[in-house]
């Protein structure tokens, strides 16, 4: 058995570590199983799963107190990577980074945090890094662009709960809107880069023009995008065979997934990440995806779904005819994307490449350099 390490996980408190999704509180919950001691700071009591054994020698509470042998942060510059390389300095422990990437430009709170992380803590940081984790090809980009050099960065992607995510579920969401025939499931937010347009348009041109396919939209997103769609639907001629949806539930989603034949996310550009994808290839969904980093990282072509050129109509035309044209087909996809998902995203292979990875960086840590500084902004706050 692996020796029992303690982890600080740092997230960022800005935004709770949103951009990584639920990759650090499952992340915490394997760890845990796996025999280690995990404690999370930045975040609210309950977001991030701990060790429930008495008196875990964390002192009065702080970062320091518990004294990690080794601290995780969240996004390679942001105010959780400050602290947590401050506290690697004061502790003589490895500091690992994980990057999660930006969305498109960002709010204007991140891009000042950004612009903040870059030019006040950026080189603290750099300096102080074992190993940057970046969670896809674009997080990757990002963290060379920030700095950091390309040997000191791996690629580790999300894992997907696999007994929550599971083939031949269903949902009481399809008799209660009625949905009818074969469902080409959208699910995301509904709104500008998302390339709905095409895909509506793409529909309308194929499989819209009968009557035993549905497409499905299932997300939140401003009220004019919606009244667009509405209007483009309607004015091809297949506004009766397009359905909206809130979005679904945690408990909603593999019912809906189970119930679809098609999981489509046809971004125009990397500012969407593709979380429902693991999702949907754990419940043997095959998806079609335009071919992008972030998404091609994600989907096997002609294996588990078919990838296409974003923002292409013809190209996402040909492949709406491809995947209904071929029941076949649809089936070796279906029963490859549950193989693939067992493979890639099993939670427990993610904990562990995770561990391998915080032992390795342990086994390999300098001694720590006697005189390294501080960098201005920093102080001995909020340790």
């Amino acid at each position: 058995m692996t020796r029992s390490l303690r982890i600080a996980i740092l997230l960022n408190p800005f935004d709770l570590g949103v951009k990584g999704g639920d990759w650090a509180p499952q992340l915490a919950r394997e760890l845990l199983n796996r025999g280690h001691t995990v404690r999370g700071f930045g975040a609210p009591a309950g977001v991030i799963p701990r060790s429930s054994e008495a008196g875990d020698g964390d002192g009065d509470g702080s970062l320091l107190g518990f004294a990690p042998e080794i601290i995780v942060a969240y996004d390679a510059l942001s105010p959780a990577a400050l602290k947590g390389a401050r506290a690697c300095h004061r502790l003589e422990v490895p500091l690992i980074l994980v990057e999660s990437g930006f969305s498109g430009p960002g709010r204007w709170h991140e891009r000042l945090l950004r612009w903040l992380g870059q030019k006040l803590w950026g080189p603290l940081v750099r300096r102080r890094a074992a190993c940057v984790v970046a969670l896809d090809p674009q997080a990757r980009e990002q963290a060379l662009s920030e700095g950091f050099e390309s040997n000191r960065i791996e690629v580790q992607g999300a894992g997907v709960d696999l007994q929550h995510y599971r083939p031949g579920l269903t949902s009481s969401l399809v008799s209660h809107h009625r949905l009818r025939g074969r469902i080409l499931l959208y699910a995301g937010r509904v709104g500008p880069g998302r390339g709905l347009e095409c895909l509506i348009e793409a529909f309308a041109r194929t499989v819209g023009q009968g009557r035993d396919w549905t497409l499905v939209l299932a997300g939140d997103g401003p009220l004019h995008g919606r009244k667009v769609l509405r209007a483009l639907a309607d004015r091809l001629g297949v506004g009766a065979r397009l359905h909206w949806l809130q979005r679904p539930r945690a408990e909603e989603l593999p019912g809906l997934m189970g119930s679809a034949t098609l999981l489509c996310v046809p971004a125009v550009d990397d500012s969407v990440r593709g979380k429902q994808i693991p999702r949907a290839l754990a419940c043997g969904l095959p998806v079609i995806a335009s071919k992008l980093p972030r998404l091609s990282a994600l989907v096997r072509d002609g294996e588990t779904g078919l990838l296409v050129a974003p923002g292409n109509l013809d190209a996402w035309s040909a492949a709406l005819t491809r995947a209904s044209a071929s029941p076949q087909a649809r089936k070796r996809w279906s029963q490859r994307a549950r193989e693939v998902a067992l493979e890639e995203f099993n939670w427990v292979r993610v904990a562990e490449d995770f561990e391998a990875l915080l032992l390795r960086t342990l086994a390999a840590a300098p001694k720590t350099e006697s005189p390294s500084e501080l960098s201005p902004a920093v102080g001995k706050a909020d340790l």
